[in-house]
This record gives C-alpha cells, sequence and structure tokens, in this order.
C-alpha cells in the first residue's frame, strides 16, 4: 500500500492551501486516516485524523482553521487561516485495523509574507 500527499507550497500567512493524499487502494478500505507533521523533534506530530464513520479529531492548534475529509479516492486537509508557526512537512498517514500504518511522502508547507 502506498500513499501519496500533494498540494504544498509557499502561502501568505492568512491564506489557504489544500493538501490531497491519494492512496494505491481504495482509500475506504482504511479505517483511519490521519495528518501529521514533522515537528521540531523526531516524532511526528499529529494534525488531524478521520475515521471510516467520518468522525474527526484536531490538534487543538488547528482547530477552527483546519478540516480533514476523505472521498472515495482522497484525503484532503482544507487549511485557511494558515500561520508562520504552520510552516512544516505534512504527512499522510492512514492504517487498515490489524496491519502496520503506512505513510506517505511529506509535501512542504510554508507559510510567509
Amino acid at each position: 500500500v502506498q500513499l501519496q500527499a500533494s498540494g504544498g507550497g509557499l502561502v501568505q500567512p492568512g491564506g489557504s492551501l489544500r493538501l490531497s493524499c491519494a492512496a494505491s487502494i481504495n482509500i475506504s478500505d482504511f479505517n483511519v486516516m490521519n495528518w501529521y507533521r514533522r515537528g521540531p523533534g523526531t516524532q511526528r506530530v499529529f494534525v488531524a485524523r478521520i475515521t471510516r464513520a467520518g468522525n474527526t479529531i484536531y490538534a487543538d492548534s488547528v482547530k477552527g482553521r483546519f478540516t480533514i475529509s476523505r472521498d472515495n479516492t482522497l484525503m484532503y486537509l482544507q487549511m485557511n487561516n494558515l500561520r508562520p508557526e504552520d510552516t512544516d512537512v505534512y504527512y499522510c498517514n492512514a492504517q487498515i485495523y490489524g496491519t502496520i500504518p503506512r505513510w506517505g511522502q511529506g509535501t512542504q508547507v510554508t507559510v510567509s509574507s
């Protein structure tokens, strides 16, 4: 199973970006899908999660600004009102229960004037 994230770029503070995550299998096969960011340390930092049922969870830092969603083919992260501190490499992650989680390659988001 392979995941591929895309949609990153350079945007001014207050701007928006939409990240996408494509999979080599049907998106609906995944029980849970997440977005993470690289973060300052050695562990990636959780950003948002969506379950197969459509339930969502967000990191406090992005609540009210980011929206995670999925359809039959892609998972998305709509990022609004971006701040310089949102600058990072963003990764998509997905898991089918009972199997190891899969990671996509990162996509760079840069928020700067």
